[in-house]
C-alpha cells in the first residue's frame, strides 16, 4: 500500500508531458523545421512518419499513431503537417491543444500558416518555439504576451542609453506578465474613457416539416466582448441560464416570486481568463479581461428555442409545364423589432423557363443561376405576415422527365435585439481598485445558421 501511494504521489509531482519533439513537414514528408525538447527521440522519427504515415496505406486515417516505442500525434494545416512525437505516456489532449494554439500563434504573427511562411520566418519561429514549450511542457502561447518581447522589428542600437533603459523596463513588465496570474493582460493600460462592449450573437438552425413540425433545431451562440478599460479590472456577468438561475429559484419560491424562464446551456467553452471555480460555485462569470476584442464564451442550446420566423410553403405541380408556389412568412418577435436582409430561397426545377411573382413585401424574381425563386426583404417588422404567390413556367418537352423531388426552402436573416435561445444578461459589473466609472454597452443579434456556417434555416415543401 505504501508503494502504491508513493507511485500516486510521484504522478502528481510529475504530470504527463505533451511531447518530446515537434516537427513541421511538407506534404512530401520533408522536414521544414524541428525542435527537440527531450532527448528520448531523434530526427529519424520524422523519416518514420514519412514512410509509415504520409506514404502509408492508412494515410491521415488516425491522428494518433504508435510506431514501435514512439507515439505520433499530428494535425494538418494547409500544406504542412505539425507532428508531436514522444516515447513517454503523454497527454494527447494537451499535445493537440498545444499544436492548435501554436498554429493560431503563427497566424497571428504572419497572417498565414503554410510551408513558404515557415521557411521565410524560421528565425523568429525558432525564438517562439523556445518560449512556448519547456522540456515537453507547454508554456505561454498567448500572442499578446509573446508579441510584447518577440517582435519582427529590429531593436534600437544597443549603445543608446535611452533604448537600454526602455528595454530593461519592458523586460521587467513582460517577466511579471508571463510569470504572473494574469498572462493575457498588461498591468499598465490606461484609457481616458473606460468602456465595455458585450455582444450576444446567435445562429439558429432549423429543419421543419411541411406541416410545421420542428424536426431539428439548435442554436449556437458566442458572447463577444471588447474592453477598453484602465488598470486591472475584474468583471462579473450574470446570465439567465439554468445554472445561473438555480441559486435564485429557491429564494423566489420562498418569497412567493415568479421564476423567470431559464436557459439550459450546453457545450460551454470559456476564454482562459474566466475563473472557472467561481462559475462552479457562484454561477457567475468572473474574469480579468484581455485588452481589446475576444470571445468570452461559446455555447449551444437545443431546447426551448424561440423561432424568429414561421414559414408555410405550398408547391403544386399544374400539369407538365406549370408550378404554383405559395409561401407565407410570419415573424414571431416583437412588433417593435425589425429583421434585416431577409432572403428566402424557393428551389424550382432546373428546366424552368421563367416565373411571375407577386409579393406583399420586398421583391422576388427567378434566378436561373441558383435554380430558385429568390425573395428579398430589406426590413421585416415583427408580428407581421408577408406572402408570395408565383407561377413558374417549365420548358415543354416530349421526352419523359425524371420526377422532381421538392428541395426544402431556405432562409437567411439578421434580427437585432433578439435571441432565439432567450439568453439575457442579468447584470454586468466592473470593479477596479481606483474606483473609476465605466460605460457598458450590451447588444443582441440573431442570424440564420448559413451566415456562420453552423447550419441552415430550412422548411420542407409540400
Amino acid at each position: 500500500m505504501a508503494s502504491g501511494g508513493g507511485r500516486l504521489q510521484g504522478m502528481a509531482r510529475n504530470p504527463p508531458i505533451a511531447l518530446s519533439a515537434l516537427y513541421f513537414l511538407n506534404l512530401r514528408g520533408d522536414v521544414i523545421l524541428e525542435r527537440q525538447y527531450r532527448d528520448d527521440v531523434d530526427r529519424n522519427m520524422a523519416t518514420a512518419f514519412k514512410t509509415e504515415i504520409i506514404n502509408g496505406k492508412d494515410r491521415g486515417g488516425n491522428p494518433v499513431v504508435n510506431l514501435g516505442m514512439c507515439s505520433f500525434m499530428y494535425t494538418r494545416e494547409e500544406n504542412v503537417y505539425v507532428v508531436a512525437v514522444t516515447r513517454a505516456n503523454a497527454n494527447a489532449m494537451l499535445a493537440f491543444t498545444f499544436m492548435h494554439h501554436l498554429i493560431s500563434l503563427f497566424k497571428s504573427y504572419f497572417n498565414k500558416f503554410n510551408e513558404n511562411v515557415l521557411k521565410s520566418n524560421f528565425v523568429i519561429i525558432y525564438e517562439l518555439l523556445d518560449e512556448v514549450c519547456d522540456h515537453g511542457y507547454p508554456q505561454i502561447t498567448s500572442p499578446e504576451v509573446l508579441k510584447s518581447f518577440i517582435t519582427q522589428r529590429a531593436d534600437r542600437a544597443a549603445d543608446d542609453p535611452t533604448a537600454t533603459y526602455e528595454n530593461q523596463r519592458k523586460a521587467k513588465e513582460v517577466s511579471m506578465q508571463v510569470t504572473g496570474a494574469v498572462q493575457w493582460r498588461s498591468p499598465n493600460l490606461a484609457y481616458k474613457k473606460n468602456e465595455v462592449y458585450l455582444d450576444i450573437v446567435e445562429s439558429v438552425s432549423l429543419l421543419m416539416s411541411p406541416k410545421g413540425v420542428v424536426l431539428k433545431a439548435s442554436v449556437t451562440g458566442v458572447i463577444e466582448m471588447k474592453t477598453l478599460l484602465s488598470g486591472m479590472p475584474e468583471l462579473i456577468i450574470g446570465l439567465n441560464d439554468k445554472v445561473g438561475e438555480e441559486a435564485q429559484a429557491n429564494a423566489q419560491t420562498t418569497h412567493g416570486g415568479n421564476h423567470k424562464k431559464s436557459i439550459d446551456l450546453a457545450d460551454l467553452q470559456f476564454h482562459q481568463c474566466v475563473n472557472l471555480s467561481k462559475f462552479a460555485s457562484e454561477k457567475t462569470i468572473s474574469f480579468v479581461p484581455p485588452d481589446g476584442k475576444f470571445d468570452l464564451m461559446k455555447y449551444r442550446v437545443t431546447e426551448g428555442i424561440s423561432l424568429p420566423f414561421k414559414v408555410m410553403p405550398l408547391v403544386k405541380e399544374l400539369g407538365r409545364t406549370r408550378i404554383q408556389v405559395d409561401v407565407k412568412v410570419r415573424s414571431c418577435f416583437s412588433d417593435k423589432q425589425f429583421a434585416t436582409n431577409v432572403k428566402i430561397r424557393i428551389p424550382v426545377p432546373k428546366y424552368t423557363s421563367g416565373a411571375t411573382c407577386k409579393v406583399t413585401g420586398g421583391t422576388a424574381k427567378y434566378k436561373s443561376t441558383e435554380e430558385a425563386l429568390v425573395w428579398k426583404i430589406k426590413k421585416f417588422q415583427g408580428i407581421t405576415e408577408l406572402t408570395l404567390s408565383a407561377e413558374v413556367e417549365l420548358v415543354s418537352t416530349t421526352t419523359e422527365r425524371k420526377p422532381w423531388h421538392k428541395p426544402p426552402l431556405s432562409m437567411d436573416f439578421h434580427v437585432p435585439l433578439f435571441t432565439a435561445s432567450g439568453l439575457r444578461i442579468r447584470f454586468l459589473k466592473v470593479w477596479e481598485k481606483s474606483g473609476y466609472q465605466s460605460t457598458k454597452w450590451v447588444r443582441y443579434l440573431c442570424n440564420s445558421g448559413r451566415d456562420t456556417k453552423t447550419g441552415v434555416y430550412e422548411v420542407r415543401c409540400q
